[in-house]
């Protein structure tokens, strides 16, 4: 059964750096894609970034390009998501998620039948 553990939430000022962490279980994630997404307070969830497992292509939405990036450890099987220049708007729980066979547009979708999610972490940011 596939797993994900997110981990790495915090309370962070504005313009500090952050790194959240997804840990997964229960499959070879070679066929998969991952995503983050991040849901705000009285907001729908949003997608954040994505990735695909066996080439690393990655993909931002706009709202966090040139701000944080995504990235896999395949020998740990974790997904980061490295985040500077933190802003208030970040304010968030943020999940991550996979699907197999999964691309960087299906992935990005905000949700499908089959996705795996996971607990989500809070990230605060204060001005």
């Amino acid at each position: 059964q596939v797993q994900l553990v997110e981990s790495g939430g915090g309370v962070v000022q504005a313009g500090d750096s952050l790194t959240l962490s997804c840990a997964l279980s229960g499959r070879n994630f070679y066929t998969y894609a991952m995503g983050w997404f991040r849901r705000a307070p009285g907001k729908e969830r949003e997608f954040v970034a994505a990735i695909r497992w066996h080439s690393g292509i990655t993909f931002e939405a706009d709202s966090v390009k040139g701000r944080f990036t995504i990235s896999r450890d395949v020998a740990r099987n974790t997904v980061s998501l490295q985040m500077s220049s933190l802003k208030p708007e970040d304010t968030a729980v943020y999940y991550c998620a996979t699907e197999e066979y999964g691309t960087l547009t299906s992935i990005s979708a905000p949700n499908r039948d089959g996705r795996h999610w996971g607990q989500g972490t809070q990230v605060t940011v204060s001005s």
